[in-house]
């Protein structure tokens, strides 16, 4: 068994179902392994973007990494875009860069490029030294790395750069998964600093995003919220929020500067779940970077590489809110809209005719502002453009369709984002 071989059927056997994939002649020998291993599934992209946009939407939707296949460094430039969205919402990825061997790398063949470089932007984890021997243990680290939760915005990409003659040389076989990582536990100090805030009253509220915006942690946050009355924030942009009837019911951010400071005017303490302090989108003169009111104090519940969901149980059995009520949004009716197209009624269309559990993937543009009104018409996933390049939409709505074949997918798409990708 070849490297190659070795390393898809260790992609396999951690749980890797797709290889989304743009190949050239240096990763001939993993196009040949993908077609000896059916249990991978592998997906022909014509364009780079479109391989790691659609494997950042099967990662939000599945929480497991998907493959790239992309060929050497210019490849993987093309799909750098979409790798800093990826990146930015914390989808796990495996990247799988070929390149030449480093025999031939010296003679500075048309395609050879300092790979690395490129790849320290957006990953979390880059090996470039693989041998036929190693490249599946490689795989096997590459799939752990993928599932580890980083600090900051370091993201979940692994990043495997692979020489020909790692990938055609003779290996030992296949290898066993690795071990999962299991996120870092809250500090007491900081729960108890959280429920003391939480429990005096006042103008409080949660930001919850990353794990703090998945169902069960919003949940949780939900009792708090109907024993203490702070309010519950989502950010501007999640990589993934759950949404429509019977969903827990959270506000959203808006985008603009004035709008965010004017949404949370009058807020005394902003409790800090899985995110950071909301921060502008782009400088503005005269208006500060940080979108925090005059006279409001920041606290921190959990880092985004912390167990928020676990955090959010303790703060709510020391208020003693693990009964508490529950808030979801609620099914209400929508009309057709009449009369000539604008942003207005093509939102009112969109909210009017949502299918049941739809998946909705935004880029740039007007998609994101119609959120809030489609929150009472059908339940839903909607993954956001968490890092801002234009063209995710279209790719990412293509992996969650691949993750999810079951489930309807919008791609609501803006600002030219369907001429990108």
């Amino acid at each position: 068994m070849n490297g190659a071989t070795a390393l898809i059927n260790t992609l396999a056997d951690c749980g890797v179902e797709f290889c989304i994939a743009n190949p050239g002649t240096s990763e001939m020998h993993l196009v040949q392994a993908l077609d000896a291993v059916p249990r991978m599934k592998s997906v022909l992209a014509l364009f780079e973007g479109v391989c790691t946009g659609a494997a950042d939407g099967v990662g939000r939707m599945t929480g497991k990494p998907a493959a790239t296949l992309l060929h050497l460094g210019p490849g993987m430039a093309n799909g750098i875009a979409n790798l800093h969205n990826a990146r930015r919402g914390n989808a796990p990825m495996i990247n799988i860069i070929g390149n030449h061997p480093n025999y031939h790398v010296g003679f500075d063949a048309p395609l050879t490029s300092d790979i690395d470089t490129l790849a320290r932007n957006f990953s979390c984890w880059i090996k470039s030294c693989s041998t036929p021997k190693t490249l599946a243990q490689d795989g096997a680290d590459a799939y752990t790395a993928s599932l580890r939760q980083s600090a900051g915005t370091t993201g979940q990409i692994a990043t495997l750069i692979m020489g020909a003659d790692a990938a055609w040389g003779d290996s030992l076989g296949p290898v066993s998964p690795n071990p999962e990582p299991v996120r870092a536990t809250v500090n007491e100090s900081a729960v108890i600093e959280a429920a003391n805030i939480l429990s005096k009253g006042g103008k409080t509220a949660l930001l919850l995003e990353n794990q703090g915006a998945e169902q069960a942690a919003m949940e949780v946050a939900s009792r708090i919220a109907s024993k203490t009355g702070c309010r519950l924030l989502n950010g501007t942009f999640p990589a993934r929020v759950d949404g429509g009837p019977g969903r827990i019911s959270v506000e959203r951010l808006p985008y603009f500067p004035e709008q965010i400071l004017a949404a949370l005017k009058g807020t005394e303490h902003l409790i800090l779940v899985g995110g950071e302090i909301p921060a502008s989108f782009f400088a503005y003169r005269g208006i500060p970077g940080q979108m925090v009111p005059e006279g409001c104090k920041v606290s921190r519940l959990s880092f985004i590489e912390e167990d928020s969901f676990e955090a959010l149980q303790r703060v709510a059995e020391r208020l003693g809110a693990m009964q508490s009520e529950v808030t979801r949004f609620q099914k209400a009716d929508i009309g057709k809209p009449t009369g000539e197209l604008n942003n207005k009624s093509a939102v009112q269309a969109i909210a009017a005719t949502m299918p049941e559990d739809v998946i909705v993937c935004t880029d740039s543009g007007g998609g994101n502002a119609a959120y809030p009104f489609c929150q009472n018409t059908a339940p839903n996933s909607w993954l956001s453009l968490m890092g801002g390049a234009i063209g995710q939409g279209g790719p990412c709505a293509t992996g969650a369709a691949l993750a999810c074949p079951d489930r309807p997918v919008l791609a609501l798409l803006g600002d030219g984002g369907a001429a990108y990708t």
